[in-house]
């Protein structure tokens, strides 16, 4: 008799088979039974009650139960329109149902004038008034109450497999095969300790409840202990590894705060420090005298003033006789760096240099003996910091600027130049939700600069419709001719078949038409590096008055006189990417305001995006709104890396408060077990980790 348990194949499941087997693992990545189980119910339908066809109202009707039988079936149509139509009466009223697949299978299964119970969503046929429910479930009374007291789990699935008819129902009844075949052979997989201790469900009892919940109360029990489960091994595979960076990275100890950081911080900080800048400064020098290498995280709101908190850092690394050097992800960006970080420090005799793809031959030749002769104190640049002849005598500290711009591996070459890694800082304006940064950054350290400087004037958010552009306009002619600038950013580059997407070439022809008294610059990622670079040197310097773009302008570009960004088709921009670019005006003394422009007709959940941006400014609450509506997506880059695990049942956006209590049980666990020695933590580490990640470097 053969034997089966959670590793067998799902080919050999009835009703599976080879093509199937095959389809489910490329399409979902079931392969084996133990898989098929891990693969959850995404919501649940309440198949208690039962409607009938004269109560169907509105446009969006959910999925209904009705019990009656079939008048008729008539077969309709030729060839790929072929469809088999059966008339439906439940002795009220009746509908349509409509199969457009496996008609003949169909048409043999089903009776007229037997009872049946339908279940499907019903759509109106406006133009004859009758309902309709297409490929609905049929089953015979009795068999349709399923287990679970009518809670039915919906089942995930892609377009791919249903156009292969393979439904929710076929997951459902291959979940309920197998449940009782490996549920007797399946081990509990978290500590006795663990599950004592937050009252956990038993594995086995959460894997029943969760495909055939009894409640919503022992739904939402089952939910919470797989959610934990999950969350619990992915901050414990953080915390390991973020502890062993701490115990085994040395790093150069910084003790002296000298003659450089005070003299700057004493005679020529251009404004007072705000009390958040002080405290991540001190956390940093915190971090410099332990002899252990920092790895820092510094986010802060654009305007918050992280680039004077890194000049800090590298005074302190000058102050201990080593080198500083901060790579940005652009030409532009590296360039403003260097003359803000010039400006501030040159005037102490510290010999900042800059070099990009752009730098020649003959001041690439002077930085390469600076750096090695130890003279040269800051070097600014961009990917070309990494490039194999920069080297440098000494490097104490790494800045990276947007570090999710950088891939790993390129980050990770600061390190080979030196024998001793470098202390790294890594700053990003874009505010990252505290439960995404406590997963994806693990035991990183992360500071936040969560205060804006004095002075600094909110940016005022409008959302205007279509309708109302040529006041939109007047409002930029008014500002003009206050002398000040404006950015107007599109979603596309060239005219598309899409008639309500603008795009920036259609734009900087009517801007240049409607304001012909300014010149427009004009800036997207298609155009070759010199031209953007004078395009955007145009606005910087006050020659263009206007700079119409697209989102190349996201991150760095620091003008103080542009007053006003005007987001196009502001419903196709996600909300960090919205903030981002609101980040780009307020950033001198004078009034600052950010449109965003869109149709009227959008959708309600569009509309509450919008609203988020005007009842705002803070970037902190527009990533959390961002995150709940998202999901994690592309913030902060975590699509680039992706998670050492795909997390299939715990959501980061929605369940903040378990990855809180996670890493909290994580960290006991380590605090008791340091290496992890427990025979079942080991299998289930090695189980879920096969292509594990080193989280607690990311540089």
């Amino acid at each position: 008799m053969p034997h089966f348990d959670a590793s067998t194949e799902i080919k050999y499941l009835k009703g599976v088979g080879p093509r199937r087997a095959q389809l489910l693992q490329s399409e979902l990545g079931i392969r084996t039974y133990g898989e098929l189980v891990q693969h959850f119910p995404s919501s649940y339908l309440d198949r208690t009650s039962f409607r009938t066809i004269d109560s169907f109202v509105g446009d969006d009707m959910p999925s209904v139960q009705v019990r009656g039988r079939f008048l008729s079936f008539v077969v309709q149509g030729e060839g790929a329109k072929t469809r088999l139509v059966g008339l439906f009466s439940d002795g009220r009223a009746t509908m349509e149902v409509i199969w457009f697949r496996s008609i003949k299978q169909i048409k043999a299964a089903y009776l007229t004038n037997t009872e049946y119970v339908l279940f499907g969503k019903p759509s109106l046929f406006k133009m004859t008034g009758r309902w309709s429910m297409v490929h609905p479930e049929v089953d015979l009374p009795g068999a349709a109450a399923t287990a679970g007291g009518g809670l039915r789990g919906v089942y995930p699935l892609t377009e791919r497999l249903r156009n292969s008819g393979i439904s929710s129902r076929n997951i459902f009844t291959w979940v309920q095969a197998v449940l009782p075949v490996i549920l007797p052979g399946m081990p509990e997989t978290l500590p006795p300790d663990i599950v004592a201790k937050y009252r956990l469900m038993s594995v086995r009892d959460a894997m029943i409840a969760v495909h055939n919940p009894h409640s919503e109360a022992d739904l939402e029990r089952a939910r919470y202990r797989l959610k934990f489960e999950e969350l619990y091994y992915l901050q414990l595979n953080i915390q390991l590894y973020g502890r062993r960076r701490k115990a085994s990275a040395g790093g150069y100890r910084f003790p002296r705060i000298g003659q450089f950081f005070n003299r700057f911080y004493s005679e020529m900080l251009p404004f007072p420090l705000t009390g958040a800048q002080k405290r991540v400064i001190r956390e940093i020098h915190a971090d410099t005298v332990t002899g252990r290498q920092m790895n820092r995280l510094v986010q802060g709101d654009v305007g918050s003033g992280k680039t004077l908190v890194a000049l800090f850092a590298m005074l302190i690394a000058i102050d201990n006789g080593k080198q500083a050097c901060l790579m940005a992800p652009t030409e532009i960006l590296a360039s403003q760096h260097f003359d803000t970080l010039s400006a501030l420090a040159s005037p102490l005799g510290i010999n900042i240099k800059l070099l990009t793809g752009s730098t020649r031959k003959k001041e690439r030749d002077t930085i390469a003996a600076q750096l090695l002769d130890g003279s040269l104190h800051i070097l600014i640049g961009t990917h070309a910091l990494i490039e194999e002849g920069v080297k440098f005598r000494e490097l104490g500290l790494a800045v990276i600027d947007e570090q999710h711009r950088f891939g790993v591996a390129q980050r990770a070459r600061l390190w080979k130049k030196n024998v001793i890694a470098p202390h790294v800082l890594v700053m990003t304006a874009t505010p990252i939700p505290r439960t995404l940064a406590m997963t994806v950054y693990g035991d990183l350290d992360v500071s936040v600069i969560d205060e804006l400087p004095p002075g600094r004037k909110p940016v005022t958010t409008l959302l205007r419709y279509e309708e109302r552009r040529m006041d939109v306009y007047r409002s930029i002619g008014a500002q003009l001719r206050e002398g000040r600038q404006v950015y107007i950013v599109y979603p596309a580059i060239k005219e598309n078949d899409n008639n309500e997407l603008h795009s920036v070439e259609e734009g900087y022809e009517e801007i240049r038409e409607i304001f012909r008294d300014y010149k427009v610059a004009m800036v997207h990622g298609s155009l070759k590096p010199a031209e953007k670079d004078y395009q955007m040197s145009l606005f910087a310097s006050g020659k263009a008055h206007i700079l119409v773009a697209t989102t190349v302008i996201e991150v760095g570009v620091n003008v103080p006189n542009a007053t006003v960004m005007v987001i196009e088709n502001a419903e196709r921009f996600g909300l960090s990417q919205l903030h981002q670019l609101r980040g780009r005006v307020g950033r001198g003394a004078a009034k600052s305001y950010c449109v965003l422009m869109t149709k009227y007709k959008i959708s309600a959940e569009t509309r509450k995006r919008l609203e988020v941006m005007t009842s705002t400014t803070d970037g902190f609450v527009v990533a959390e709104a961002d995150l709940k509506m998202r999901g994690p997506g592309d913030l902060e880059g975590t699509a680039q890396s992706g998670l050492p695990i795909e997390l299939k049942m715990a959501s980061l956006s929605r369940d903040g408060d378990i990855v809180a209590t996670a890493r909290s049980a994580a960290s006991d666990t380590l605090d008791a077990d340091p290496d992890v020695s427990s025979p079942l933590l080991r299998a289930e580490m090695s189980r879920r980790f096969d292509r594990a990640f080193d989280w607690g470097r990311i540089s």
